[in-house]
């Protein structure tokens, strides 16, 4: 048997050695997960004796091979909210939470009924982080994958919003009808030959439906504007991530469909990161 200490030595060498960053740290959290034991305790008691590290070790393993932490302990924090995470989806980003503020700041009144659409819902992540602050809101996610639509009402259901969301399956707008005050999209952007270049992590093990945007990153946005001008309700307004340097292409899309665009958002490290749409 060995103690906490001895194991999270093992864990953070084989983890520095694979390239991992913060090795020590995920370690901690492999470790949090698989003996059941909180981090503060981890921290606190490193002569703690662990009983059965073999489903450490195992984690470990495989994280050295670059699979990704949140796919290792099934959950990934946004918006500061828990979201079950599966190789069904994409992980939930920081950077994305750019959206959600973003479309905050368009909200004037956020006890007011909104109805929103997420397209691309993934993990439900924004649709549900705009749920959880406004509290008479309701939405509709849609993605084309079935297992990362049951994992994003998993989540509703967990997060207690499942009353006020809605999952469908479907080809971006060809499966909803109505008016929506708010339209959010984290769209694939990534051009279809750049995928191998990513971090192991995101080449290796996310789902290439929701990365690959086609030759030059920009089929998803020529399928979903279209039918935003028809979507959006008077004074709704669509937020559309895009990548780092599509903000000239977007931005001619979606005026080439009459609609307005404000000034790009950018993310905290100051990336361009979304676009605000509103009808012309």
């Amino acid at each position: 048997m060995s103690t906490i200490k001895s194991n999270l030595d093992d864990g953070a060498r084989i983890l520095n050695s694979a390239g991992v960053e913060s090795p020590r740290q995920e370690a901690r959290l492999l470790l949090a997960h698989a003996s059941g034991l909180s981090v503060a305790t981890l921290m606190g008691y490193p002569e703690r004796v662990v009983e059965n590290d073999s489903l450490f070790r195992q984690l470990v393993s495989r994280r050295a091979a670059r699979e990704p932490l949140s796919h290792l302990v099934g959950r990934r924090e946004f918006w500061s909210l828990p979201f079950k995470v599966t190789a069904d989806t994409l992980d939930p980003r920081p950077d994305s939470e750019t959206i959600v503020e973003a479309a905050l700041d368009c909200v004037s009144d956020r006890s007011a009924p909104l109805r929103i659409l997420d397209l691309g819902t993934g993990t439900g992540c924004l649709l549900l982080a705009l749920l959880s602050e406004l509290p008479t809101a309701s939405g509709v996610g849609v993605d084309r994958s079935v297992a990362a639509a049951r994992v994003a009402a998993e989540n509703a259901a967990a997060l207690g919003l499942g009353g006020r969301a809605a999952f469908v399956v479907g080809d971006w707008g060809q499966a909803v009808t109505g008016g929506f005050d708010l339209i959010v999209s984290n769209p694939p952007y990534i051009p279809r030959d750049h995928i191998d270049g990513l971090e192991l992590e995101v080449s290796r093990y996310e789902p290439h439906l929701a990365l690959a945007g086609g030759e030059d990153g920009l089929s998803a946005y020529r399928a979903i504007l279209p039918d935003v001008p028809g979507f959006l309700s008077p004074g709704g307004v669509a937020v559309l991530e895009i990548g780092a340097d599509q903000a000239d292409s977007v931005t001619a899309l979606a005026q080439k469909v009459g609609l307005l665009v404000s000034p790009v958002r950018s993310d905290l490290a100051s990336r361009d990161r979304c676009l605000v749409c509103r009808k012309g």
